[in-house]
């Protein structure tokens, strides 16, 4: 049994020394400089052809916008008058708001 022991000390003493002796003949920095994280490429081509695929906001999109910018707007007001009731938060102010000025009121 003591042998096995000594056997195991020597294959495990073995490897720290053949990694620590490798380790030590890596240059310094140039040799892991291949393995680094490529710098992400901007391509003029790629930039154009986002541009040109992105479409603009539909006539429901822009009205939805308007609608919220009029919300806020009243919000703004109401809070700052104190009328807004209390619990009330933004979320559930916009949703009655946006049904309100869908109906035309």
């Amino acid at each position: 049994m003591g042998r096995m022991i000594w056997r195991n000390m020597g294959a495990t003493t073995l490897a720290a020394l053949l990694t620590a002796g490798l380790i030590a003949t890596l240059p310094a920095s140039g040799a892991l400089a291949q393995y680094d994280k490529p710098e992400a490429k901007t391509d003029a081509k790629t930039d154009a052809k986002t541009e040109k695929t992105k479409k603009p906001p539909s006539t429901g999109q822009n009205a939805a916008r308007e609608r919220q910018k009029k919300c806020a707007a009243q919000w703004k007001e109401e809070k700052a008058a104190g009328k807004i009731e209390k619990g009330q938060t933004w979320p559930k102010y916009w949703s009655a708001c946006n049904k309100r000025l869908k109906a035309g009121g």
